[in-house]
């Protein structure tokens, strides 16, 4: 976002000429990449309550009694 944010900076700057017009830009694209990653993660969120869902498949349906034994 940052590395983003910089190119934009500079390269809105080379073209125009312009500090304003470049800030501008720049607050322009942080905004659509925050707006973007917050509605990706609200998705992600709601996706994975949804696809929560009883496992038909037996194996799979309890978690291990025991632990295995291994520490960190």
């Amino acid at each position: 976002m940052s590395a983003t944010a910089i190119i934009v900076a500079v390269w809105t700057y080379m073209v125009t000429g312009s500090f304003w017009e470049a800030f501008a830009w720049t607050i322009a694209t942080l905004l659509v990449l925050q707006v973007g990653y917050f509605v990706l993660i609200v998705r992600l969120i709601f996706r994975g309550s949804h696809d929560i869902a009883p496992n038909q498949d037996p194996v799979d349906a309890f978690p291990p009694l025991r632990r295995d034994g291994v520490r960190l």
